[in-house]
């Protein structure tokens, strides 16, 4: 078995895409603003985030429905500088629900929302994760 992305199902694909290609700088592997299916990733690694249109998977997904209630996904981005990144994508229009500070003693984390409210936490790493902890 092989995971190739996590697909956010969304209702506004023009805005959620633009969030993710605009504002946190994810890279398209190809254009597609209008939707229904955009797959972005990083610069570095081979994770990519997948957005696909929520109407059309209610179509084929019974009990689906149009809207969901609530936060329905947690995307993570590790950073190398975490404050330098925040000061980018405050300037880029990204609105922080919380700003930079730590979580535990291994990392400092923010968060933020893309427009559908799917939460975003960018996490640096300050001490790696000992094998077998």
């Amino acid at each position: 078995m092989e995971l190739t992305q996590i697909r956010l199902l969304v209702s506004d694909f023009p805005a959620v895409y633009r969030f993710y290609r605009d504002v946190l700088g994810l890279k398209p592997q190809f254009e597609a603003e209008s939707g229904p299916y955009a797959k972005l990733s990083p610069d570095t690694g081979h994770a990519a985030i997948a957005l696909q249109n929520r109407a059309d998977m209610a179509g084929v997904l019974e009990g689906l429905g149009a809207e969901p209630a609530g936060h329905r996904a947690l995307v993570v981005l590790r950073v190398d500088d975490l404050d330098a990144v925040h000061a980018e994508l405050t300037a880029r229009g990204a609105d922080f629900t919380r700003a930079p500070g730590p979580m535990g003693d291994r990392m400092r984390v923010a968060y933020l929302a893309d427009p559908e409210g799917n939460l975003v936490e960018l996490q640096e790493w300050l001490a790696p994760r000992e094998q077998g902890v």
